[in-house]
């Protein structure tokens, strides 16, 4: 089987305010919603025995393009000092493409997002070699993850 890139986990500070942001403004559905005990072993963050919540958010596709939502809840983990403003090594940009990039955008204000650019025409060579043109949105979610969202045209 070759290798898929299935989901993407996100450390929160509020399940249900992200959970919140990934379904009512972006528009994903809930796949999964569990405790999870750590075991100390596999994940480079916290210690055997604290206590998570994990919720899978999931986009139309059944398999690929999940978030998954991670909040340590026992011990919680401390808040950051400040929200970041600009991107650098070790972030992530999500890129995700809908066709209602003007509703996202009034859906983030409604919900309180951080907006970095708000929709504007963007071209770019795709790897075809074909220009692409799309409206694009950026903004930072809950969390202060990084999302382009996009909406081609032609």
């Amino acid at each position: 089987m070759p290798t898929l890139v299935k989901r993407t986990t996100l450390i929160v500070r509020s399940l249900e305010r992200s959970v919140g942001f990934y379904g009512e403004v972006l528009g994903l559905s809930k796949y999964y919603d569990d405790e999870i005990v750590l075991s100390g072993v596999g994940l480079a963050a916290g210690r055997r025995g604290d206590r998570t919540r994990l919720v899978i958010m999931r986009a139309e596709d059944p398999v690929v393009g999940m978030i998954g939502l991670l909040e340590f809840t026992e011990p919680a983990f401390a808040e950051p000092v400040a929200p970041r403003t600009r991107l650098g090594i070790g972030d992530i940009v999500f890129v995700m493409q809908g066709d209602d990039v003007h509703g996202v955008h009034q859906r983030a204000l409604r919900f309180g997002a951080r907006i970095h650019a708000a929709p504007h025409g963007f071209e770019v060579r795709g790897a075809d070699g074909r220009e692409l043109r799309m409206t694009t949105l950026s903004m930072w979610d809950p969390d202060d993850y990084f999302i382009e969202y996009n909406q081609r045209h032609g």
